[in-house]
C-alpha cells in the first residue's frame, strides 16, 4: 500500500485497523496519556506530509536567497568594504549553520506540525513557545507583503508608468492560487523557482570570476586590487579604527538579514514525507550552498566592485526600487561594459521576489496553524482543506498581503518601510529561541541519561556550536542598532529594538495569564512524539523505481536531487 493510500485509511480518531494493539503510548507536556504514533499519519483535515526530499532541500536554500544577498550585499560593501563583508558573511554563515544543526536535531527527533515553537514549548516553557511563534509570525506577516512591494518596484525598471498597486494585485493573486493548490503543488513550484535562483546566482558568480580574471576584452585582471590601499576595511559613522569596527558590526547585521529564512526547514518538517531522512540531507546540502552562494559570492563581489565606486553609491541609493541596477553584480557588469545582461538579471530578481513572497506566505500560514495546534491561537486555524491547506489560517495571514497596496502612496510606503526594518530583530530573536530550546533539549537528555547517539540526526560540533551561536546572536541582537545612537535617531532606535519588548512581554503576559511553569530538565517530555516512521517504506519503493529507470531518467533524477 502506498503512503498516500495508507493515509486515506486513517479515520478521524487517528487509528488504522492494521496497527491496532501495536501503538505505544507516552505523555504530553501536561502529563496526559497520548498516542506516540498520533501524528504518524495526517488525519482528515490536517496538513499532508507530501514534500519530497529534493523539494525540502531546494526550498531550504532557495527560500533564503533573496534581495538581501543579491542587492543588500552592495549596501554592506559600500559601508564596510570587501574585507568586512567577507568576514561578516563567513561568521554569520557559521552561526546560520549552527542554527540549522540545532533545529535538525530537534526536528528529526520530534517532527511536529507545531514548528520550532513546539520545541520551545516542550523544552523550555509553553510561554516561551508562544513568544517564539509570536515574533516569527510577526516577521512573516510583514515581510510577505514587503516582497510583493519589492516585485512591483522591480518592474519599474522596465515600465514606471503603471501604478504599483496593479502589479501588487497580480502578484497577490498568484501567491493565493499557489498556496491554495496544496503542498504538493507548492513544493514543486518552489523547487523550480528556487532552481532559477540558484542558476542565476551561479551564473553571476562565474561571470564575476571571469571579470576578475580579465576574461572581458579590453579589461585587465583585477585580482584583489579593490582590497588594496586601505579599502578592505572601511570606516562607518566615525573615522579611524573605531569606524572600521563599526563598519564590521554593520556588515554582520546586514549579513544576518541576508541569511534569515534558512530556518524555514523547521516549518516544512511538518509536511515532509520522511523527516528523519529529508531534514539531515537538506541541512548537509545547505552547508555547501551557503559556502558557495553566500561566502564565495560576496568574496567575488568584493573583488570585482570598487567599494568607493560612484556606480555602487548610485545602486545603494536606489535600493530594491532600482531593480537590477541596484545589484552590485550589475555594477560590475556595467563597469566591464557588458550590455543586455541587466535586463535578464532584472527578470531573475523579479522571480526572486515572487518566490520569496510565496514561501513567506506559506511560512506565515503554517506558523499560525502551529500556534493553533499548540493551543496558542483559536482552534479554527487548524481546519484544513482536502488538499491539506489550513484555509482559515491562510485567509487570516493573507489579509496582511493587502499592506502591499501602501506602495501606491509615497508617504504610506515610508511608514511601511519602518515596519519592514523590524523584521531583522524578529529574525534574530527566532534564532535565539531555536538555539535556547536546543540548549535545554541537550541538558534534558543529559539529565535523563539519554545518549546523543540515540538521535536520528546527531549534529557535529555539539554542544559547542549551539552555545557559541547563541552567545553571538544575543550579542548581535543587542548591538545591532548601534548606529541609531550616532547621532540618536528615535525612529531608527524603535525599529531596531521594538521586537525585544514584544518578545519579552509576549512571554511574560502568556506566563501570567496561563500560569505556566518552566520545564525542569529532569521532567522534560522526551518520549511523546518521538515515534518510528512507517513511511520509511517509501525509501524502498523509490529504490526499486530508480533501478527500473532508463539512463536518461536516472540522470534527470540525480539532477533534481543534487
Amino acid at each position: 500500500m502506498s503512503r498516500y493510500d495508507h493515509e486515506k485509511h486513517i479515520g478521524l480518531d487517528g487509528h488504522d485497523s492494521s496497527l491496532q494493539g501495536e501503538k505505544p503510548y507516552g505523555t504530553d507536556y501536561n502529563g496526559n496519556q497520548v498516542d506516540v504514533d498520533d501524528h504518524a499519519y495526517p488525519q482528515e483535515e490536517e496538513t499532508h506530509r507530501s514534500l519530497k526530499p529534493r523539494q525540502i532541500s531546494m526550498i531550504a536554500i532557495g527560500g533564503a536567497i533573496g534581495t538581501g544577498l543579491v542587492i543588500g550585499s552592495g549596501t554592506s560593501l559600500a559601508r564596510s568594504g570587501p574585507g568586512s563583508l567577507f568576514i561578516a558573511y563567513t561568521i554569520m554563515g557559521a552561526v546560520c549553520f549552527s542554527v540549522m544543526m540545532a533545529l535538525g536535531e530537534m526536528s528529526t527527533k520530534y517532527p511536529s506540525k507545531k514548528g520550532f515553537a513546539g520545541h520551545a514549548t516542550r523544552c523550555v516553557d509553553p510561554a516561551y513557545g508562544f513568544a517564539t511563534a509570536l515574533v516569527y509570525l510577526g516577521k512573516y506577516l510583514i515581510i510577505s507583503p514587503n516582497q510583493i512591494v519589492a516585485g512591483a518596484l522591480v518592474i519599474k525598471f522596465w515600465n514606471a508608468s503603471i501604478n504599483s498597486a496593479a502589479w501588487c494585485t497580480i502578484f497577490i493573486t498568484f501567491v493565493i492560487l499557489i498556496n491554495c493548490l496544496g503542498i504538493k503543488w507548492f513544493g514543486e513550484i518552489e523547487f523550480w523557482l528556487s532552481l532559477v535562483k540558484i542558476i542565476t546566482l551561479t551564473g553571476l558568480i562565474l561571470l564575476g570570476l571571469i571579470i576578475d580574471l580579465g576574461g572581458v576584452p579590453g579589461q585587465q585582471r583585477l585580482g584583489f586590487a579593490y582590497w588594496m590601499d586601505g579599502r578592505a576595511f572601511k570606516p562607518y559613522k566615525v573615522a579611524g579604527d573605531l569606524g572600521k569596527f563599526c563598519g564590521f558590526v554593520n556588515a554582520l547585521v546586514l549579513a544576518l538579514f541576508a541569511y534569515m529564512g534558512t530556518e524555514l526547514i523547521g516549518v516544512t518538517v511538518g509536511e515532509a514525507k520522511n523527516p528523519r531522512k529529508t531534514v539531515p540531507a537538506a541541512i548537509k546540502k545547505t552547508f555547501f550552498r551557503i559556502l558557495f552562494f553566500y561566502i564565495f559570492g560576496v568574496l567575488i563581489v568584493g573583488m570585482v566592485v570598487d567599494s568607493n565606486s560612484p556606480l555602487l553609491a548610485q545602486a545603494v541609493a536606489k535600493g530594491t526600487s532600482g531593480g537590477a541596477s541596484a545589484s552590485p553584480f550589475v555594477v560590475a557588469i556595467q563597469a566591464a561594459g557588458i550590455s543586455v545582461l541587466p535586463q535578464i538579471i532584472n527578470a531573475c530578481i523579479l522571480i526572486f521576489t515572487i518566490s520569496a513572497a510565496n514561501s513567506d506566505q506559506y511560512i506565515a500560514t503554517r506558523t499560525l496553524y502551529g500556534m493553533a495546534k499548540d493551543g496558542n491561537a483559536p482552534k479554527i486555524f487548524t481546519k484544513c482543506t482536502s488538499r491539506g491547506v489550513p484555509i482559515y489560517a491562510f485567509a487570516f495571514t493573507g489579509c496582511f498581503m493587502g499592506l502591499a497596496f501602501l506602495s501606491a502612496s509615497t508617504d504610506a510606503l515610508t511608514v511601511f518601510g519602518y515596519f519592514v526594518s523590524v523584521t531583522t530583530i524578529f529574525g534574530s530573536l527566532t534564532w535565539i529561541s531555536i538555539l535556547a530550546s536546543h540548549v535545554a533539549f541537550m541538558r534534558g537528555m543529559k539529565a535523563q541519561g539519554i545518549s546523543r547517539d540515540t538521535l536520528p540526526y546527531k549534529a557535529p560540533f555539539q554542544p559547542y556550536a549551539t552555545y557559541a551561536a547563541l552567545f553571538f546572536t544575543c550579542l548581535l541582537s543587542f548591538f545591532k542598532g548601534f548606529d541609531s545612537f550616532m547621532p540618536f535617531d528615535y525612529k531608527s532606535f524603535i525599529t531596531h529594538y521594538i521586537g525585544i519588548p514584544v518578545y519579552v512581554f509576549g512571554y511574560l503576559g502568556y506566563k501570567l495569564l496561563r500560569k505556566t511553569s518552566y520545564v525542569r530538565i529532569t521532567e522534560m517530555d522526551l518520549s511523546s512524539g518521538a515515534r518510528e516512521f512507517h513511511d520509511v517504506d517509501d525509501d524502498e519503493v523509490e529504490d526499486e523505481q530508480y533501478k527500473q529507470m532508463t539512463f536518461g531518467q536516472k540522470v534527470l533524477y540525480k539532477v533534481k536531487n543534487w
